[in-house]
C-alpha cells in the first residue's frame, strides 16, 4: 500500500476566500489535526489570484482519503461552503515518490 496525495484548487466566489478559510478553519482544521490518515496537509492562498485557494493533501493511502470524505466534518465542511465556491474544484490527485521529511 503507498501514500496517496491530492492538489486540490478551489475558486471561490468574488470576495469570498477569507469566509471559505473560515469555514475550513471551523470543519477541516480540526478534522485534519485528528486524523491519523493525513500525513501532511497544506492549505494555501494563491499569491496571484485573490479569490483562488490551493491544497496539498498527504494521506496514508488513497483508501485513508476515501474514508476521510465519508466523515460528518467533511459533510458540514462541503454544505456550508459550496454556496461560495464559483466552481467544483480541480483536484489532481498523485503518487508521491519522494519526499523531504520534517
Amino acid at each position: 500500500m503507498s501514500s496517496f496525495a491530492l492538489i486540490i484548487k478551489h475558486r471561490t466566489r468574488a470576495g469570498k476566500r477569507p469566509e471559505v478559510r473560515a469555514i475550513w478553519e471551523r470543519h477541516m482544521a480540526p478534522a485534519i489535526a485528528a486524523n491519523p490518515g493525513h500525513m501532511a496537509y497544506f492549505y494555501c492562498f494563491d499569491n496571484a489570484d485573490p479569490d483562488c485557494i490551493c491544497a496539498f493533501q498527504h494521506y496514508a493511502s488513497a483508501e485513508a482519503a476515501e474514508q476521510f470524505l465519508k466523515t460528518e466534518s467533511y459533510a458540514a465542511y462541503l454544505q456550508e461552503v459550496e454556496p461560495l465556491l464559483f466552481e467544483p474544484p480541480q483536484v489532481t490527485a498523485l503518487t508521491p515518490v519522494w519526499a523531504k521529511g520534517g
